[in-house]
C-alpha cells in the first residue's frame, strides 16, 4: 500500500477539496508529514483533533492488512484517500472471476453427463462464461441498489452529490473478500458451506464500512444502503430462476451443495 491522499471532516456527503484527511476525525489535512534536511521525517498532527494525520503511513503493509481485515474505519480512511490504489479494475476483475468459478463449480457437480468428451468439455467452458455474465449482473445490480438509494436520499434532503465515482472503487476495493472463495472451495471439508456463508457476511461488512467511511454518513444509512443493494439483487436472481436459468446465486449466502 503507498502513501497518499486523505483530507476532510465534511458535511454527511460533500466531496473533499483537500487532497488528504485525519484517519480519526475525518477532517482535511494538507500532508501527512513534513521532510525536514537529512531524511528527518514528522508525522502531521491533525488541527481539529490533535493525533497524528495518518499513523499508516510507517506501518507495515501487513498490519495494515490486518487492521482492513478487521474493518477498522481508520485504516478505511488511509486505504482509500491517503493511498494511491489502482487496483480497483484487476481485483474487480479477478473478484468475478472467483465468483464465476464457485458457482460454475457447483453447477458442474449437481450436473453429471455422460455425453462424449469433447462435447463436455464445449458445454463447461460456456457454462463457466454463463456464470461469469451473471455474477457480473449481480453485483452490477447490488451496486446499482446502493447508488439509487444515496441518490434518492440526496434529492429527498437536498444535499449536495455524492461521489459516486469514488464510492464505486471503495465498493470494488472492499470486497476483496470474495478472493477467498477459491481456497474455501479447493479445500473443502465438512464446514465448507459455513465458509461460503461467513465469506459473504464479511464481504458485506467491508462495504458497509467502505459506504459509511467514503460519504462520511451514519451507521444507519451505511445498512440501508447495503440492504436496498442486496433488495435490487435478489430482484434480478428471482428474475434470472423465473426464466429457468440455473444461476447458482449467491444472494442467499450461497445455495447448499453436497460438498
Amino acid at each position: 500500500l503507498g502513501t497518499r491522499g486523505g483530507a476532510e471532516g465534511m458535511s454527511e456527503e460533500d466531496f473533499p477539496s483537500s487532497p488528504y484527511r485525519c484517519i480519526e476525525c475525518n477532517q482535511e489535512a494538507s500532508e501527512l508529514y513534513r521532510d525536514y534536511n537529512h531524511g528527518v521525517l514528522k508525522l502531521t498532527i491533525c488541527k481539529s483533533c490533535q493525533k497524528v494525520v495518518d499513523k499508516y503511513i510507517e506501518y507495515d503493509p501487513v498490519i495494515i492488512l490486518i487492521n482492513a481485515i478487521l474493518c477498522k474505519a481508520q485504516v478505511y480512511r488511509h486505504i482509500l484517500f491517503n493511498t494511491k490504489i489502482n487496483i480497483h479494475g484487476k481485483l474487480c476483475m479477478f473478484c468475478l472471476l472467483c465468483e464465476a468459478y464457485l458457482r460454475w463449480w457447483q453447477l458442474q457437480d449437481s450436473n453429471q453427463n455422460i455425453a462424449p468428451d469433447d462435447l463436455i468439455r464445449y458445454a463447461k467452458e460456456w457454462d463457466f462464461y454463463r456464470m461469469f455474465a451473471i455474477a457480473s449482473l449481480e453485483q452490477s445490480a447490488f451496486f446499482a441498489g446502493i447508488f439509487t438509494f444515496l441518490w434518492i436520499k440526496r434529492l429527498m434532503t437536498a444535499k449536495k452529490k455524492p461521489h459516486f465515482i469514488l464510492l464505486l472503487k471503495a465498493l470494488l476495493l472492499s470486497s476483496y473478500g470474495k478472493l477467498l472463495l477459491i481456497p474455501a472451495v479447493i479445500w473443502e471439508h465438512d464446514y465448507t458451506i459455513l465458509c461460503l456463508r461467513l465469506i459473504k457476511v464479511f464481504v458485506l461488512t467491508s462495504n458497509f464500512q467502505a459506504i459509511r467511511v467514503t460519504l462520511n454518513i451514519s451507521r444507519m444509512l451505511s445498512l440501508l444502503a447495503i440492504l436496498s443493494g442486496l433488495l435490487l439483487e435478489s430482484c434480478m436472481v428471482f428474475f434470472f430462476q423465473r426464466m429457468e436459468w440455473d444461476v447458482g446465486s449467491d444472494c442467499a449466502f450461497y445455495r447448499e451443495q453436497d460438498f
